[in-house]
């Protein structure tokens, strides 16, 4: 019988940091390498910039809702539960090998895979994503496409706020340090849940890593040892690495439930359909008490917030527990599918009705849709002035515009598809309100006169 290849935890768990390893010396201390990691994420301007990049609902006015620096901070609390809990099993299970003690550190990688996760989404949400990819695909971008390679124009029309994570982790932005972030091997690949390149994306526009990058994540990839896989024409592609999956799937809880919670917030949802809803994940006698234990509470939120937790703690339970018990099939990359689509039925019929309520009554309410409509509108124009501008650098309007891009972004490299991703880095990296601010100084709607 053919013998079945697996990925090794003692390869997996690997605290080589991207750009230094010429310089690797295991610290000891009272940070491990990868609680560095997660120190060095929080006191990041690209961390800081989340606090004003959408989430779902348009940014707060009197009602405060999830950003993306609210949702990465809790996905990152949920992360290291969820491992912790993994951890407990696989450290049992595997107790008797030398390497043993590495597991301890997965609920630290993931929490800051976790904390980085989104930190290459666009302002305006998943909005601004597409508005990023179609102004290639259907909008004035389309000329560009001739004086690109297939790789490089698939980046660009499959535009994806995962593999842009991974580039401004890893990417030498003008007048900085070898190797970007300098973080872990092991924190890098948690965060890739589409370890391919953009010309496999298909019609998902999923991929983990862009053209410019495919070097680096292969170098990462092979060190860890996940499982590259055969292609006809030599495209880039790997087995997911283990805690991709953990990482996934406190995203997944997050943001499901606490869409949730922000919508009854704003009185999207009655708190009676919530609560039912949220209710059917617990078997009878829990049921009855969290019944009891709302009861004592008359602040409609509060009773929201009691049951949210819950129902979080218990997707934590079950994923963990589907992670453990799929160890075999993750480790050869045979496991299909994410954790949720495979916890039991409860949790998962539970989820669905989540998921199917929140497509029904949340993401196509109007101030979500003409905050996506208003998004892709500034995006839109920005891109168009820029990409002009990196094209036709001598003309005194595009001088004026490019004065205006900070240094570390290269709108003067050497091709053309290296403008373009200095482009795209700004863009992506504005918050919703400096997007906005921008597009109203370009159009002369913010212009300061003295009269």
């Amino acid at each position: 019988m053919p013998v079945t290849m697996k990925m090794d935890w003692n390869r997996l768990i690997c605290d080589k940091r991207f750009g230094l390893e010429d310089y690797h010396d295991p610290r000891r201390g009272v940070r491990s390498d990868f609680q560095r990691d997660y120190d060095r994420l929080v006191f990041s301007s690209p961390f800081r910039r989340l606090q004003n990049k959408t989430q779902v609902f348009p940014l707060p006015g009197s009602i405060f809702v999830h950003n993306r620096l609210t949702h990465s901070i809790e996905v990152a609390c949920v992360g290291r539960s969820l491992a912790t809990e993994a951890a407990i099993v696989l450290r049992e299970r595997h107790g008797a090998q030398p390497w043993a003690g590495k597991i301890d550190a997965i609920g630290e990688i993931v929490a800051a895979g976790c904390l980085a996760h989104d930190l290459g989404n666009p302002p305006f949400g998943h909005s601004g994503e597409k508005a990023i990819s179609t102004f290639f695909s259907e909008g004035a971008g389309r000329e560009l496409q001739s004086e690109l390679t297939p790789g490089q124009w698939a980046d660009l029309t499959h535009f994806e706020g995962n593999a842009n994570a991974f580039r401004l982790l890893t990417h030498r932005f003008k007048g900085r340090r070898p190797g970007g972030f300098a973080m872990t091997y092991s924190t890098l690949a948690s965060i890739v849940k589409y370890p391919y390149e953009s010309v496999l994306a298909g019609n998902k526009n999923k991929f983990g890593f862009f053209t410019s990058e495919r070097a680096d994540f292969s170098r990462v990839a092979d060190e860890l040892g996940m499982l590259r896989r055969p292609s006809a024409d030599g495209s880039l592609r790997y087995a997911r690495h283990p805690l991709v999956y953990l990482v996934e799937a406190a995203d997944d809880i997050c943001y499901e439930v606490m869409d949730l919670e922000d919508a009854h917030k704003l009185g999207l949802l009655a708190t009676g359909e919530v609560t039912e809803l949220l209710l059917s994940f617990f078997e009878p006698e829990r049921r009855s008490r969290i019944v009891d234990n709302m009861e004592r509470v008359d602040d409609p939120n509060e009773k929201i917030g009691y049951l949210r937790s819950s129902v979080i703690g218990v997707l934590v339970n079950a994923c963990a527990r589907t992670f453990t018990d799929n160890e075999e099939a993750i480790l050869a990359g045979d496991f299909e599918g994410c954790l949720v689509e495979h916890i039991p039925e409860r949790e998962r019929e539970g989820y669905r009705a989540c998921n199917a309520l929140s497509w029904d009554k949340i993401y196509k309410t109007p101030d979500v849709v003409d905050l996506e409509l208003a998004g892709t509108s500034i995006i839109t124009f920005l891109m168009e002035k820029l990409i002009h501008a990196v094209r036709y650098p001598v003309l005194n309007y595009s001088q004026l515009l490019l004065s205006k891009v900070p240094h570390q972004y290269e709108v003067d490299a050497p091709t053309l598809y290296g403008k373009v991703q200095a482009v795209v880095d700004h863009v992506s990296g504005m918050t919703d309100v400096y997007a906005l601010d921008l597009y109203r100084r370009l159009n002369g709607m913010s212009l300061k006169i003295n009269n």
